[in-house]
C-alpha cells in the first residue's frame, strides 16, 4: 500500500515536462470523459443502429444478443430516390444560405465600417434577427406569408396585380417568366439568410477593426481607387475569416432542422436530410433507416471538414 510519502517521492522523481504532461492529463480527463459520454457514445449507437434491423417497437427488448446485423439500411438509402432528392435539396439549401448570409453580412460590415451618427444603433438593430428566438421568428414569417390573411399576399394582390394568393410555404414550383422557380425552397433560404447574416456581420466587423490603417493609407498614396483598395487590400485581409465562415455556415445549414421544419415541415420541396431523418424515425418508426440517413450526413460533413483541414495546412506550409 502506497503512502503519501511514497507518492510524493514518485512525483519528485518525475521531470518537469513529465509533471506538466501528467497535470494536463488530469485536468483534461473530466472533459474528455464528458465528450465521450455526450458525443462519442451517441455516435457509436447511431453506427450500431445504422447496421441493424431495428424499429422503435424493438427498443424495450434490445440487447447485443438480439441485434440483427445488416447493411440493407445503407444500401436502401443509397438506392432511394428520396435520399438523393433530399441530398440535392440539402446541398442547394446549404449553398444558397451560406453564400447569401456571408454576402449580406460582408456587404453590411463594409457599409458600416466608417463612423457616422447612429452607427451603434444600426449595428444593434442588425443583430435582432440573430437574437430573436427561432420559434418567434418562424411564426412571424408564417403569419406574414399566410395565403389567407398574410400581409405579403394582401400587398401583392392590392398593389402588384397578383391574380390570387400564393402559398409561399407549400408551393414546390411556380413559373416565373417561363422558368420554374422553387418557391418554398427560396422562402426558407431567405429566412435562413435573414436569421444568420448577423453572425457573418460580427465576424467580418471584428476582423475589419484589426486591419492596419497604414496599409490603406499606403494604397491611397499609390493612387488606388476605392474598388482597388477593396479588392487588393481589404478582401485579402478577410480571406481567412470568410473561409472559416464558409465552413461553419455550410455545416450548420447542411444539418439545419428547426428553421425548415417550423416554416414548412418539409412541404413544398423543402425536405432536407435532417427532416428526412426525422420522418424516418417518427413517421415510419424505423430507427435503422433513420440512423443510416444520419450516418451518411455525418460522413459527408466529415469529408468537408477534412477538406478544410487539408486546405488550412497547405496554406500554412506555403
Amino acid at each position: 500500500m502506497s503512502t503519501p510519502t511514497m507518492r510524493t517521492s514518485r512525483w519528485g522523481r518525475l521531470t518537469r515536462s513529465q509533471r506538466e504532461n501528467l497535470s494536463g492529463q488530469l485536468l483534461t480527463g473530466p472533459t474528455l470523459a464528458l465528450v465521450a459520454l455526450v458525443v462519442l457514445l451517441p455516435f457509436l449507437l447511431v453506427v450500431v443502429f445504422a447496421f441493424s434491423d431495428t424499429r422503435l417497437i424493438d427498443i424495450p427488448r434490445l440487447s447485443p444478443s438480439t441485434i440483427e446485423w445488416t447493411s440493407e439500411n445503407i444500401a436502401d438509402a443509397m438506392r432511394s430516390d428520396a435520399f438523393w432528392g433530399s441530398l440535392w435539396t440539402t446541398v442547394a439549401y446549404a449553398t444558397l444560405t451560406t453564400l447569401g448570409s456571408i454576402g449580406v453580412g460582408l456587404a453590411l460590415a463594409l457599409a458600416l465600417r466608417r463612423p457616422f451618427r447612429g452607427r451603434g444603433l444600426v449595428r444593434a438593430l442588425l443583430l435582432v434577427p440573430y437574437v430573436l428566438p427561432v420559434i418567434a421568428a418562424a411564426m412571424i414569417w408564417r403569419t406574414m406569408l399566410n395565403p389567407q390573411y398574410g400581409i405579403v399576399n394582401a400587398f401583392g394582390q392590392e398593389y402588384l396585380g397578383w391574380d390570387g394568393p400564393i402559398g409561399f410555404l407549400s408551393t414546390s414550383s411556380a413559373d416565373l417568366a417561363g422558368l420554374p422557380v422553387p418557391v418554398s425552397l427560396l422562402v426558407v433560404v431567405a429566412f435562413e439568410i435573414w436569421k444568420s447574416f448577423p453572425l457573418a456581420f460580427l465576424f467580418v466587423t471584428a476582423r475589419l477593426q484589426n486591419v492596419p490603417a497604414g496599409i490603406e493609407e499606403a494604397a491611397a498614396l499609390d493612387g488606388a481607387s476605392r474598388w482597388q483598395n477593396l479588392r487588393y487590400v481589404i478582401l485579402p485581409q478577410l480571406r481567412g475569416v470568410i473561409l472559416l465562415l464558409l465552413l461553419i455556415r455550410f455545416i450548420w445549414s447542411f444539418q439545419n432542422f428547426n428553421d425548415v421544419y417550423l416554416l414548412t415541415e418539409g412541404a413544398g420541396g423543402t425536405q432536407v436530410m435532417a427532416i428526412k431523418v426525422y420522418t424516418e424515425l417518427i413517421t415510419r418508426s424505423d430507427i435503422g433507416s433513420s440512423a443510416a440517413y444520419g450516418l451518411l450526413m455525418s460522413l459527408i460533413l466529415g469529408v468537408l471538414l477534412a477538406g478544410y483541414v487539408l486546405i488550412s495546412r497547405r496554406k500554412e506550409t506555403l
